[in-house]
């Protein structure tokens, strides 16, 4: 629940306290309920505060424990109090005032370095551990809350956020070129695949499930958690594993509600911010509080393009999951006069760095700037959801029938999904077949099947030998993810620790700016756990995707939000549309980058012009899906960053 900053100097030197006071300074841009320092010779903490939970009020942060000789600085939220006082054998009488970082100490003092395996919740912190002259620190899991570093020979520096670092004299500003070579040749929306590296060349930070140890001048970082697919769940029913799932996930969504503020959350139409929405009322009720939504919906001038399965206005579905739950305060947000082009450089100073998501940037940032006008602590998300509260995919799983030869299961299937969704079972088949045997869809695909345009220099790629290095992650030369199938690529989102970061780089770069935590219950380690314990046939049955979400919210959800399987919300549609009024600015700007030399030392200028020649005939709503509209977007939003350095 804050900005966190510290020095170690090596050798026992005494630290300046101008140094400190640069940290400090460059963190006042954040609202803070407190802001204290600690230090003492060579070891400097600081702690920009913003309390959310209710045991964070008047904390103090740095905290030194004198009977331990322990100090610490924590950005920190943890979840499973409740386990961790059992375990620690904590007194009854002392549990209410025992503050989160505190347990974060007593979890330190028992486990030692183990102690991260041990927290469930958002957390970065730094421990300095007086008797054996040591820091250590660790984020949690997902990386939910940001840790960067610097380090040399003589000392040691770190910051929840990379500008405070760089106003240390001894920090150099310097592009990254092999964060950048990443950044350009990685297509999807995973900005690195090295979780270490930053665009600055002497900051890194600590990855998500890492903690680090710092001794003497050395620098190391350890994994502690892995999250694999563990031994399968076997449970008598249906019913048990819906009970069963149920419990976990109201006890990550009650841990998540917890704030002396009110409590928000984003929702759309589907079934992950809606069973979110609908678990979260459920204890609000109890607390006489209200939940405040915040629903994205396109500007009321915008012509849908888009197929009859996709929705880019909502509001038909979540109104009727306010009408269900109950207890809801809705706000429908349309962001008027707002735009990815107007918002790119307020949003690069936020992140520090170059994003992808461009398509969702201003209405992010804007539900953030809502929720503080309303007093929300807390902004509930389930972002993480697909993969794991409502993981199912209908023609995966039969693709895998198929291919073990389950075929009346995969025909009993067929025929109850031809009735939820319609249409001939049969014809839906071939598509399987190729599912389930790639070397049938590769015999039969066209040569000149469609590659989504490359905006890497290629001269550049080969200078840092970007795909040799790629190809480690499962990155192809086309900057895709080369899994065989989606199985494999949700054992990769889990193991593979790349994907997590992005997303969870804005979340706490926001909620800094904001004074309000995002957090997202489908991203509960728990919940995670127990979802990737359940057999497949649980998320795919009797013709219906995404089944145990579906099952579990029966009497949480209308079933006309629950059962739905014929249309996807799809937000950010009208991205085109809102920039109709800047677009001649917008062209302006990317002719002088094609033209930019040393811009073009980074990017490709012939995909680049390519595309440009598209956007030259204007704002033309339907190409919000163009690739090649897309790539002029990120190449300028890298353009924009890149010039700090010149």
């Amino acid at each position: 629940m804050s900005a966190i900053t510290g020095i170690l100097h090596f050798n026992n030197e005494s630290i300046p306290i101008e140094y400190g006071i640069r940290l400090m300074r460059d963190l006042q841009k954040y609202p803070a309920d407190d802001v204290q320092i600690w230090h003492k010779e060579s070891v400097f903490l600081g702690c920009h505060a913003q309390w959310i939970t209710p045991e964070s009020i008047g904390e103090q942060l740095p905290f030194y424990d004198y009977e331990r000789k322990l100090a610490i600085t924590a950005d920190a939220i943890i979840d499973n109090r409740e386990e961790l006082f059992e375990r620690l054998q904590v007194d009854y009488a002392d549990r209410k005032k025992i503050t989160d970082s505190q347990l974060i100490l007593l979890s330190y003092q028992k486990w030692g370095e183990e102690a991260p395996k041990y927290l469930v919740g958002d957390f970065a912190f730094m421990i300095w551990d007086e008797r054996n002259r040591k820091m250590f620190g660790a984020r949690d899991f997902s990386g939910s809350r940001t840790l960067y570093y610097c380090s040399n020979q003589q000392q040691f520096a770190f910051c929840t956020t990379i500008q405070p670092l760089l106003s240390l004299p001894y920090v150099q500003k310097q592009l990254n070129e092999q964060w950048l070579a990443e950044y350009l040749a990685i297509c999807g929306m995973v900005d690195v695949a090295d979780t270490t590296i930053t665009p600055y060349k002497n900051i890194e930070q600590v990855p998500p499930s890492h903690s680090i140890i710092v001794v003497g001048n050395k620098v190391t970082l350890s994994r502690y958690c892995t999250l694999v697919p563990e031994r399968k769940l076997r449970l008598k029913s249906n019913e048990e594993y819906v009970e069963a799932f149920q419990e976990v996930f109201q006890e990550a969504v009650t841990s998540r509600v917890r704030t002396h503020r009110q409590v928000g959350a984003q929702l759309s139409g589907g079934l992950d911010s809606g069973s979110i929405a609908s678990f979260a009322a459920k204890v609000l009720r109890e607390e006489n509080k209200p939940l405040h939504t915040f629903s994205y919906i396109p500007s009321n001038d915008f012509e849908d393009f888009t197929p009859k399965h996709l929705m880019p206005d909502e509001r038909p579905l979540i109104k009727e999951t306010v009408r269900y739950v109950g207890g809801i305060e809705d706000n429908y947000l349309d962001f008027k006069g707002r735009d990815p082009f107007s918002e790119i450089t307020d949003f690069l100073g936020i992140m520090e760095m170059p994003y992808k998501f461009f398509e969702n940037s201003f209405w992010m940032k804007g539900m953030f700037e809502e929720g503080y006008k309303e007093d929300v602590g807390v902004l509930l998300n389930g972002g993480r959801g697909n993969l794991s509260i409502s993981w199912g995919s209908a023609l995966d799983y039969y693709a895998l029938l198929l291919k073990r030869l389950k075929w009346i299961r995969l025909a009993q299937e067929l025929h109850q999904y031809s009735k939820n969704v319609g249409g001939a079972r049969l014809r839906r088949l071939p598509f399987i077949a190729r599912l389930a045997f790639p070397s049938i869809d590769r015999l039969f695909s066209s040569d000149t099947s469609y590659i989504f345009p490359m905006v890497i220099n290629p001269d550049f790629a080969k200078k840092m030998d970007v795909f040799n290095k790629l190809r480690e992650y499962g990155i192809d030369e086309t900057g895709w993810f080369s899994a065989a199938n989606i199985y494999e690529q949700r054992k990769s989102h889990f193991e593979e620790l790349f994907h997590w970061n992005a997303s969870n780089t804005v979340a706490t770069k926001l909620s800094l700016h904001y004074s309000l935590w995002k957090r997202d219950p489908s991203n509960d380690i728990r919940v995670i756990r127990y979802c990737l314990s359940v057999p497949e046939e649980q998320y795919v049955q009797n013709g219906l995707d995404r089944a145990l979400i579906r099952r579990s919210t029966e009497k949480y959800l209308p079933d006309k939000v629950r059962l739905n399987q014929h249309i996807r919300g799809v937000q950010g549609a009208d991205w085109v549309h809102r920039m109709s009024p800047h677009w001649n600015m917008f062209i302006e700007e990317l002719e002088r980058m094609s033209t930019d030399q040393k811009a073009l030392e980074f990017l490709d200028g012939q995909a680049i012009k390519k595309a440009l020649l598209k956007a030259q005939e204007g704002p033309l709503l339907e190409r919000a899906i163009d690739p090649d509209y897309k790539i002029l977007m990120r190449s300028l939003i890298v353009y924009r960053f890149i010039q700090q350095f010149t």
